[in-house]
């Protein structure tokens, strides 16, 4: 007998006979003599929904009642799926954030996750019931309520199969699980039978949807598998390994893109010491995260500084890039909203050469211009045109020998 720890996203649970469907695949996993702890999401379009409400109400909503508000929605959907797990002849106790004993810091909308009293959730366990978790939520040390974040149900999920010492963390999506590309931009993606944590972080911070960056980092962190699956049907996804669990060590796993860029330049700045902190510092504080930078080569005393930022954070960082104009005498500033990060990633690159310059070569033959280039030791990232994201994806892909032979063929 294991403990299965199953997360069942909000397009899983979006209305109630998909609710019902959910209880069934967990009654299925109970009767197999398996221990199960059920954590779900709120149900499609909730969460929009409150937040509207938030936002109608006021502008800038204070965030203790805000979170206050939006965990309202996992509370009803855990109560839904535990009718529904009742309905089937099989015991359930549904439990919110603060009853599961989630602790977190106090920064709320955002919150980090501190520790878990898995306690309670043992004693359920042993008492023969299915336990059903609101994710996405705990409580700070003055027992407030706060949220995680986005994603915050995968987190949850993850960080209780951690406390729990869980066999395994199921995720249930509407995906069958991690492609080679985005299979609706890429037919020919694949799915991988198996990943290594550092791999999918790469892709989850480079784009890739499927799961959140949080709850791979405490599934790398805590040794625990996660097997992304589908949730309308019972095949086999993808588990998330240890990187010496992987059998296929491919020199590329993946292809990713994110539309979700902006750049920036500040040109003609003095090329002295202490001018990128200048930049940089401000924007940290203004909470810009900044993710490429490049810096031109100094000519006559003067160099330009360029980086690329969340597209929804590109009219808060502006003001700040052009008040360290003034105060440097720098040219100028320029900015571009119509950029694509794509990604190519894979455990191969470690020990094979010659990955970049594939990757160059593919893009010059299919005319895209590459604008700013970033490395790991496991993944290479360049920023082109978005009107190249779905060529240079596509490309990639097939340079690198990731296609389906199955899907090609019948594309054929």
């Amino acid at each position: 007998m294991a403990l299965i720890v199953q997360k069942f996203g909000g397009t899983s649970v979006g209305d109630v006979e998909r609710i019902r469907n959910v209880a069934r695949r967990v009654v299925k996993t109970r009767e197999q003599g398996h221990d199960v702890v059920v954590i779900v999401s709120a149900m499609g379009g909730e969460t929009d929904g409150l937040v509207a409400l938030a936002r109608a109400m006021s502008s800038d909503p204070d965030p203790r009642e805000y979170d206050v508000l939006v965990s309202t929605g996992e509370q009803k959907t855990i109560a839904l799926l535990s009718m529904a797990i009742h309905g089937l002849g099989c015991s359930a106790r549904s439990m919110t954030g603060a009853q599961l004993g989630m602790r977190t810091d106090s920064d709320h909308t955002r919150a980090r996750i501190l520790d878990i009293d898995a306690a309670r959730v043992r004693a359920t366990l042993d008492g023969g019931s299915v336990v059903v978790v609101a994710g996405f939520q705990g409580t700070d040390e003055a027992g407030n309520i706060t949220t995680l974040g986005r994603g915050g149900s995968d987190t949850s999920a993850v960080a209780v199969a951690a406390a729990l010492e869980a066999d395994v963390c199921e995720i249930y999506t509407d995906v069958d699980g991690v492609f080679t590309a985005d299979p609706h931009m890429v037919p020919t993606a694949r799915k991988l039978a198996r990943i290594s944590y550092d791999e999918m972080l790469e892709m989850a911070s480079l784009g890739a949807k499927v799961l959140q960056i949080r709850a791979v980092k405490f599934g790398k962190r805590y040794g625990v598998p996660i097997h992304v699956r589908s949730s309308f049907h019972e095949g086999e996804g993808t588990w998330v390994v240890q990187e010496e669990d992987v059998m296929e060590r491919l020199v590329v796993s993946g292809v990713t893109y994110n539309r979700d860029e902006a750049k920036v330049t500040l040109f003609g700045v003095p090329d002295q010491p202490g001018v990128a902190s200048r930049l940089f510092v401000p924007l940290s504080e203004a909470g810009v995260v900044v993710d490429v930078i490049v810096q031109n080569v100094s000519s006559q005393g003067h160099t330009d500084i360029t980086f690329t930022c969340a597209r929804g954070d590109l009219n808060r960082a502006l003001p700040i890039v052009e008040k360290v104009r003034a105060e440097l005498d720098a040219a100028g500033v320029t900015s571009d909203d119509s950029i694509t990060k794509v990604s190519v990633v894979g455990l191969g690159m470690k020990d094979h050469a010659g990955v970049a310059s594939r990757m160059f070569r593919v893009l010059s033959d299919e005319g895209i211009n590459i604008q700013m280039i970033n490395t790991s030791e496991i993944k290479i990232s360049v920023v082109v045109g978005e009107r190249y994201t779905e060529l240079a994806c596509r490309a990639l892909h097939d340079a690198f020998g990731l296609a389906d032979q199955d899907a090609t063929e019948e594309a054929h």
